[in-house]
């Protein structure tokens, strides 16, 4: 029963989607779609049971305020030196080892550094086409923010305008838009979730 219940993970991984802001119903529905069980996080209890997490959109500075409120800033790093995360917009704000415009606290697991709203106001919000692994999709950005460096271990996976919008560090995983809003569905989930799948534990468990 044990080596049924380990083979029912690796297929269809149990992905946290951090539920304190942002659309966290959107990424919920993606992940299901991309063969992974989603479930809502909110303590650092939670994080006990997943074996990947989602980091949604939102207001990153307001998120950081939640972290503190709900003491998860430290379990999110703890997690992370761990498991597989994936930061879309803020969350890859808070992903990012460095933040300017202005300065911010990250949780510095992914080599980039990153500008907040770099793209312009919410005005200048915008559906692009991109490509990413060799296929055309679409990315939805909303008061997005700007890769504008990456260190040596991180792997570009997506350019627009000649900026990175979707990078990769080890496990991680980080994009500067939304593709949860896709109206005609992102590869994105399905490539974390896949990553997640054949993730391996560095304790070996």
């Amino acid at each position: 029963m044990a080596g049924n219940n380990s083979q029912s993970s690796q297929s269809r991984p149990v992905i946290g989607v951090l539920a304190l802001q942002g659309d966290f119903d959107a990424h919920r529905a993606a992940l299901e779609c991309a063969g992974a069980q989603a479930k809502p996080v909110r303590t650092a209890a939670e994080l006990q049971d997943i074996h990947g997490l989602i980091i949604p959109g939102g207001e990153s500075t307001a998120m950081l305020k939640l972290l503190d409120y709900e003491n998860l800033f430290e379990p999110l790093r703890e997690f992370g030196a761990q498991k597989p995360i994936f930061g879309t917009c803020a969350g890859a704000i808070l992903l990012a080892s460095k933040v300017v415009n202005p300065v911010q606290r990250s949780l510095d697991l992914v080599d980039m550094i990153i500008e907040r709203n770099g793209y312009g106001r919410q005005i200048d919000s915008r559906i692009a086409p991109i490509e990413i692994a060799g296929h055309s999709s679409e990315a939805v950005f909303i008061r997005a923010p700007i890769i504008r460096r990456v260190g040596p271990e991180t792997k570009v996976l997506a350019t627009y305008h000649d900026a990175p919008v979707l990078v990769e560090a080890g496990p991680h995983l980080a994009a500067t838009f939304h593709p949860e809003l896709s109206a005609n569905g992102n590869p994105v989930h399905a490539l974390f979730v896949d990553k997640v799948r054949s993730f391996k534990n560095p304790s070996g468990r």
